[in-house]
């Protein structure tokens, strides 16, 4: 039997980007601001690190996929499953980006590359250690590399 589970979260982003758009986030800097009950010093240290993994929740999704489709329910990209693809309309609405970190000043932080919009909640960040990333080379199929194209595009 699953159990449920529940997530809190510990911070929340401030952008311009108010609707969920599926490209051009380059342009889109972000600031993380713990929540009121995360102590300040949580972040202690975290400006010796460049990069930050962001695990947020997809708040304004209102549908979930299960099973296979289309990426961007575009028919010239084969169908896939929910799992092989990182729309927002996932089970457990879950998103997970990789930022750059420009700047931490007590209870904020200041990031780029972050494709979250205003005020969505923030589950979770994790440092990025280049001992956790891939040691070899990554393979991909074509159609996610056409699809991303536009995506950090300014």
């Amino acid at each position: 039997m699953t159990k449920k589970i529940e997530i809190v979260p510990i911070a929340f982003v401030k952008n311009s980007r108010k609707e969920p758009t599926d490209d051009n986030w380059s342009e889109v800097i972000s600031e993380i601001e713990l929540a009121s009950d995360v102590p300040t010093e949580s972040l202690d240290g975290i400006e010796t690190f460049s990069h930050l993994h962001i695990l947020f929740h997809f708040h304004k999704s209102e549908k979930t996929m299960n099973g296979a489709g289309h990426p961007r329910g575009n028919t010239e990209y084969p169908k896939v499953g929910i799992f092989v693809q990182r729309k927002k309309d996932r089970p457990n609405h879950i998103g997970l980006t990789t930022v750059k970190l420009l700047k931490h000043t007590g209870r904020v932080l200041t990031v780029a590359n972050l494709d979250a919009i205003d005020g969505t909640p923030i589950v979770d960040i994790k440092p990025v250690l280049k001992e956790f990333l891939p040691n070899d080379s990554i393979k991909q199929p074509d159609w996610s590399s056409d699809l991303m194209k536009q995506y950090w595009k300014k």
